[in-house]
């Protein structure tokens, strides 16, 4: 059915590719621990909205400029290391102690969260890589509209990851809120997470294409 062989399989091994922990994985916790529940919900809510981008960009052939471009590649890998970089160096250097309390957030916060999460997806070269290697694998080759096929079955990898994200974000955060009523233990989940998006960083600068 449109082009897709063995659905049930795809779904299985995308519901175990989520929660293999990852830069997503690690991206969502560190906002749910050191910024709260909804910061963690609209982080995942970035990282769906990035996804949804790469899956587009598999499913009419955009991706495999990363793939067989290694400069386009580079370029991708490192804006989005030096993004996270600069997430990082910001929450440690915070001496603003409402900067990132949950209950003082605006709305323009909540925005920045999403565009953060979509940011430090979309520059994530594996990311576009993984799509246009995991994805053909359950797609018919003799089917005429195959781009309909990676826009079906990206949608749903998508939505397996969105439901797992939010369930992790809203655990994380139930798990820290005791913590976080200490200010010191709050300024050190704080630096916490932005040694954590540094090393994030670090680990997508020396990745490599093949």
């Amino acid at each position: 059915m449109f082009g897709i062989d063995n659905f049930a399989a795809f779904v299985l091994a995308g519901i175990l590719l989520n929660m293999t922990p990852g830069s997503d994985t690690m991206y969502i916790l560190g906002r749910s621990l050191s910024q709260g529940m909804q910061a963690g919900i609209y982080s995942a809510l970035g990282i769906t909205v990035g996804c949804l981008v790469h899956t587009f960009l598999a499913a009419f052939g955009l991706s495999i400029l990363i793939a067989e471009s290694q400069l386009a590649f580079n370029i991708v890998k490192y804006l989005g290391a030096a993004y996270l970089f600069y997430l990082g160096i910001r929450m440690i250097l915070t001496r603003d102690d409402t900067a990132f309390d949950v209950a003082a957030m605006t709305k323009t916060n909540y925005r920045q969260l999403v565009v953060s999460g979509i940011v430090t997806n979309v520059l994530n070269p594996k990311v576009a890589l993984f799509f246009i290697a995991f994805l053909p694998q359950f797609v018919q080759k003799t089917y005429s509209h195959t781009s309909v096929s990676f826009l079906l079955l990206g949608l749903t990898f998508n939505l397996t990851g969105t439901i797992w994200n939010l369930m992790l974000a809203i655990f994380s955060a139930n798990m820290s809120a005791g913590f976080k009523r200490n200010q010191l233990i709050k300024t050190w989940l704080n630096r916490f997470t932005g040694t954590l998006f540094i090393l994030l960083g670090i680990k997508l600068a020396v990745e490599r294409s093949h």
